[in-house]
């Protein structure tokens, strides 16, 4: 009997030799390779989870995690049906995600999708985590009404460390005499912090959800405000400086100052183009080296 070369099974090409460990990272980007490269093409039946699970040496969890993967890449279908995945037909670049939006109009939404996730990732780089603790809190309120329950949910925040001399928020002249300024910035930056830890970690308990949240502390004034959510999105904004004044006491004080909430969100998605794929990926290599190299351990304790 003759096969024809559309149904060849993947596992039946010789793969290359599989390291020890692999995660669920691992098997999607292999996989991933294969579908862009062409040797998986649109249509194809993907072998069953059992059959990737011994030709990757993993576990069929992390097979199935890695399925979920691609199919929020839009590059699977039918991943949770009885039978096996196929592979999606090349999706149109959507217009929607290309339109910028205040944070706030912006991120929310797209935070809210991510929770739908069984393991939800979200690394953020800004100035205090408002934008972020704010966003949080409809996916929060949809858990407890139960109406998600992600498994596990890894959030890592990177925010300027208390030890340095602030870019902005900064007086417009002369040095902030009396810390009035930056104190201001420090008790908003553990204040919103400590929310958002508090309100995640609630989850273990009352949910049962695995959760993780992290904070390291940065050696400078972030100049931009970055949000990745499952590995697949990425949310830029720029922080743009305004002149304001504040009271502090009985003393007004004009300052720089940026209002976060308000910056306009870039999304890219990642299968929306070379453009989007590549920024999503870039933003992840770009926040990992911040986070494994010149970022320390931040503890979210009131300013003296």
């Amino acid at each position: 009997m003759v096969v024809s070369a559309d149904h060849t099974s993947v596992n039946e090409r010789k793969a290359p030799s599989a390291p020890d460990h692999r995660s669920h990272h691992d098997v999607a980007d292999e996989l991933r390779d294969r579908i862009r490269s062409g040797r998986l093409r649109p249509g194809q039946r993907m072998p069953t989870q059992a059959e990737l699970a011994v030709e990757f040496g993993v576990e069929r969890g992390a097979v199935r995690q890695a399925l979920r993967i691609l199919q929020s890449e839009q590059l699977l279908a039918n991943v949770s049906k009885g039978s096996p995945a196929t592979v999606a037909a090349p999706a149109a670049p959507r217009p929607d995600t290309v339109r910028p939006e205040p944070t706030m109009v912006g991120l929310a939404p797209r935070v809210a999708a991510a929770f739908q996730a069984p393991h939800v990732e979200i690394d953020a780089l800004c100035l205090t985590s408002i934008s972020l603790t704010m966003a949080i809190g409809e996916p929060l309120r949809q858990i407890h009404a139960g109406r998600l329950k992600p498994a596990k949910v890894d959030v890592r925040v990177l925010l300027p460390s208390r030890d340095i001399d602030l870019a902005f928020p900064a007086p417009v002249e002369g040095a902030d005499e009396g810390g009035h300024v930056h104190r201001r910035w420090l008790d908003q930056r553990n204040a919103q912090g400590q929310v958002l830890r508090h309100n995640l970690l609630t989850l273990r308990g009352t949910h049962g959800i695995d959760v993780q949240v992290e904070f390291r502390a940065l050696p400078f004034t972030p100049p931009v405000k970055l949000y990745l959510l499952n590995g697949t999105e990425a949310l830029f904004a720029y922080y743009t400086l305004a002149k304001r004044n504040e009271e502090f006491g009985q003393e007004c004080l004009e300052m720089w100052d940026a209002q976060g909430t308000q910056s306009m969100l870039f999304p890219f998605h990642q299968g929306d183009g070379l453009r989007d794929t590549t920024f999503v990926e870039q933003s992840h290599l770009w926040f990992n080296a911040l986070w494994e190299t010149i970022s320390q351990n931040l503890k979210l304790n009131p300013g003296p």
